[in-house]
């Protein structure tokens, strides 16, 4: 597969990465929440083999990236029903 469809991939699970990360680490704060979901996500991206074969150049741009993608999540899903069912 190449990057660009795993990237894509793994893109399309933020939202449950986010709402699994909320059950488990709910008391925590937000930033170990957005911590342990960028784990989460470079994991499930194999960051280290994709920087290993250059697929990716620059990781601290790669990681800044993804962090801004699950703020956006988080944002979306806290302005939807899904906020409800937290509460």
């Amino acid at each position: 597969m190449d990057f660009l469809q795993k990237l894509l991939q793994g893109i399309s699970f933020v939202p449950a990465i986010v709402n699994s990360i909320e059950g488990l680490f709910g008391s925590q704060s937000g930033q170990q929440k957005k911590d342990s979901a960028v784990s989460f996500v470079a994991a499930a991206l194999q960051l280290t083999e994709a920087v290993a074969n250059r697929e990716i150049v620059d990781e601290a741009k790669f990681k800044e990236g993804l962090s801004k993608v699950i703020d956006g999540t988080v944002e979306c899903l806290n302005a939807s029903s899904w906020a409800r069912k937290q509460a």
